[in-house]
């Protein structure tokens, strides 16, 4: 009996380890294992140090509020968690409100096709997707609109990630993945028949920058739009909750600070942006979009137990366990702001480029 229940035991433990590595290893979109974390393109030992190193921006501010610095700052943020946002999230590295009867993977689709449904693109228009991570969005776009999505982002890992996905989906004809600061992209002016941005514009420290470099590389009389960060009309700067509620979200999300939805208009008009539509994708009748991260605080414990597993075993880089702490913190004030209504991730404004400059 005693051999009995030894075996069950170790039969009980293996079959659990089976479990959390293989069942729970993949992410919704079956894109990167537990097993397979990393650090992206900062090697194993060096990824505790990087940790390090951007929490000492948030020591030196300014530096983050630079054009210059900007970019060392995102690509060492999005090198530490892509693998844990496509292992923990999925492949789309956004929110989307909740939609009754469907689930986190159809509402995040229905998301994405809204936005390039907004820019009213024809197959086989070229399309450009600011800041496209891994590639999520511009799959489900790519397949949704027949568009040819170009997508740009500031780390070169997340370029080999969204290719491989791009080849394995089969749209890497219609979808192309460079690397690059969308703050001074490579493209020619007027080289796009459209675009889009999905919660990737808040990383620019002046998101004047940003969208003057998007109208550039537009074509007269495209459409662009963006899925914003923004503090909503019930922020207020002297309450100190609110205040702590905010800069958790910009150190736990690489941002150089969150912008009012006041000023997202404002900006598109000042670079010669006509804004089409403007309005709040979160506010009722939508479904709270904090849900998935409530619903998601068991499976955090469960991943976070893994985690360090496979960080003491040395499977995981050291400083994983750092990133993914960090991550479930962030998701605390992300959930704080949603229920308090000050924050919105989905704010969304449409814009035309003029087709003469004497019509702006």
């Amino acid at each position: 009996m005693d051999s009995l229940a030894l075996f069950c035991t170790g039969a009980l433990l293996a079959g659990g380890l089976i479990w959390f590595v293989c069942i729970l290893g993949p992410a919704e979109q079956k894109g990167k294992r537990a097993v397979d974390l990393s650090g992206g393109s900062i090697s194993a030992e060096n990824v505790q140090d990087n940790y390090n190193q951007y929490w000492s921006f948030f020591r030196r501010p300014k530096e983050i509020e630079t054009t210059e610095k900007v970019p060392d700052f995102v690509d060492t943020f999005y090198n530490l968690v892509t693998d844990i946002y496509e292992w923990g999230w999925g492949q789309s590295f956004h929110f989307s409100p909740s939609i009754p009867g469907k689930s986190h993977r159809d509402a995040t689709r229905l998301h994405e096709e809204m936005a390039v449904d907004l820019i009213d693109v024809k197959p086989g228009d070229r399309i450009l997707d600011v800041g496209c991570g891994v590639g999520g969005p511009m799959r489900a776009i790519a397949a949704h609109s027949r568009a040819k999505v170009v997508g740009i982002t500031i780390n070169d890992y997340q370029v080999n990630r969204a290719r491989l996905h791009n080849k394995k989906a089969g749209l890497d004809s219609l979808c192309e993945v460079v690397c690059g600061n969308f703050l001074k992209m490579q493209f020619p002016d007027n080289s796009f028949d459209g675009a889009y941005s999905i919660e990737a514009t808040c990383h620019a420290p002046k998101l004047e920058e940003v969208y003057t470099e998007i109208f550039r590389v537009l074509k007269p009389g495209s459409l662009y739009v963006s899925y914003e960060w923004v503090t909503t009309d019930k922020f207020r700067a002297e309450n100190p909750e609110h205040v702590a509620i905010v800069q958790g979200i910009e150190r736990g999300d690489a941002l150089p600070g969150l912008r009012s939805y006041s000023d997202i208009a404002e900006t598109a008009r000042k670079v010669g942006f006509e804004i089409v539509k403007e309005r709040d994708l979160s506010k009722p009748p939508a479904q709270p979009w904090w849900t998935r991260l409530k619903m998601g605080r068991i499976a955090y414990w469960r991943n976070h137990i893994l985690v360090t597993v496979l960080s003491a075993l040395g499977i995981a880089p050291k400083g994983t366990v750092d990133v993914h702490e960090m991550l479930f913190v962030t998701a605390d004030y992300l959930t704080r702001g949603g229920d308090s209504g000050i924050f919105s991730p989905m704010h969304m404004i449409l814009c035309r480029k003029p087709e003469s400059p004497s019509s702006s």
